[in-house]
Order: C-alpha cells, then structure tokens, then sequence
C-alpha cells in the first residue's frame, strides 16, 4: 500500500492507494501529522512520498522513514517523460506530479494540463512524451487578496459565487471582473493551445475546477485526483523492488 502526502499552500492532501487504485483521501489544514500517524497504525503501508511547495517537516520525514520506504523528490531519478523546461532546478513538484499523470494517461498524446488552485497553472507535454512547459498565472482566491490588498478601498471577497456581467454593487463588480477574467483567460489560452496543436486533450484540476468546469465552454476532462495520481505513479517507478 502506497501512502501519498501532497502538502500545499492552503491544505494538506492525503491518500492511499493499492497500486495504481486509489482507497482513500483526505484533506486537511492542521494536524496532519497525528493523521499520518494514525494511518500508519491502521494500515499496511509499504511505500510513502512527499510533494510540498515549502520547507519540508522533518518529524514527518523521520515517522515516515521509519514507518515506510519513503521516496523524496530529491531522490527521483525516474521520469516517465523527457523534460526539456529549461530551469529544472525551479519546477515545482506538483507540476512534476502533474506532467507525470499526464505522461502515465495519456503517453501518446498532446496534452494541457490546467491546475486551478492557488495559483492557476498551465502545463503542456507533446504526443513524444516530452514537457514543453506552460504558464503560471493567479487564481481565483489570490485575485480577490491581491484587489484588498493593493487598494485602500476595495473589501476582500473570500466566497465567490455566480456573477453577473455586469456588477451593480462592489462586491458583484468584484465577482464579475476576477471570476469572468479568470474563465476568459483559461478559455482564450485552451484556444491558443487547440490553434498550435492538433488533437489536444484539456485537463482539468485543482480546487476551484468543480467551480470552473461548468464555465469553461472547451470540452475538458475533470480529475480533482490527477496530482496524486501522478504522485503515486512516481512513488511506484521510483521505489526499490
């Protein structure tokens, strides 16, 4: 049994899986250790790894050690795809993770990856298996932030909904400019993509996909558990037999 820990910038995802199946997820803010823990404790665990966007914990790295055969993103020697990003040493891990599903999917195929979350990531690996690279751009929360934070006057909206086009008070003129902006820009970058490269499969991930999906005129495919996926399928190539 595979244990996959996907530490964020606002939660911790946590899953298991036997082999490529995924049994059980979780996601948390706070207390993950005693979670990790207590999954230990109930479970089979063989194989653990961790992907964190920050400084990594070190009582989680020695429960772990202890616990599992841990692989650490230091330590991966295997991709399954040729990486030609021209600063390897700054890709994230969940981009990795990511590309890695796409790769394991769908080898064969042209495919963009959009990771909505935090931030909003665009990334692209061809039908040879090779990662081109993408875009970084913010998502849907940080715009909100950053619209407080950089005004004196405007308030901070942390509960989006449906909007109007038109905003007939701040807070609708808010949802309408950050959330219409942000579906206008995945929807006119996935017609970039579609006009440059034939028989493209659109992904579709991360926190605020279920928001967006319905949104996004393109035809797409949904997976909120692609970055783990991609997680454990370079656990399972990466470990020691």
């Amino acid at each position: 049994m595979n244990l996959i820990v996907d530490i964020g910038n606002t939660c911790i995802k946590i899953a298991l899986f036997e082999k490529n199946n995924l049994i059980e997820k979780s996601y948390l803010r706070d207390n993950y250790l005693d979670n990790i823990k207590s999954i230990l404790s109930k479970n089979p665990v063989e194989n653990s790894i961790v992907s964190n966007v920050g400084e990594i914990n070190d009582e989680l790295i020695s429960v772990l050690n202890e616990n599992t055969r841990l692989v650490l993103f230091k330590n991966i020697l295997k991709l399954p795809f040729k990486n030609t990003y021209s600063s390897k040493e700054t890709l994230g891990q969940d981009r990795i993770a990511l590309v890695s599903s796409a790769s394991y999917q769908f080898p064969d195929s042209n495919v963009l990856i959009i990771d909505a979350g935090t931030c909003i990531t665009y990334d692209f690996k061809n039908h040879n298996n090779e990662y081109i690279g993408g875009g970084i751009s913010p998502g849907i929360k940080m715009r909100f932030k950053s619209l407080n934070l950089f005004t004196s006057k405007l308030p901070l909206i942390d509960v989006f909904d449906d909007f109007n086009l038109i905003g007939n008070n701040t807070k609708e003129s808010l949802n309408s400019g950050v959330v219409n902006g942000t579906i206008m820009e995945i929807n006119g970058i996935i017609q970039q993509y579609h006009d440059k490269f034939k028989n493209i499969r659109i992904i579709l991930t991360g926190g605020d996909s279920k928001f967006l999906l319905k949104r996004i005129k393109n035809t797409i495919f949904a997976d909120q558990n692609f970055l783990i996926k991609g997680l454990n399928y370079l656990l399972e190539a990466n470990i020691e037999k």
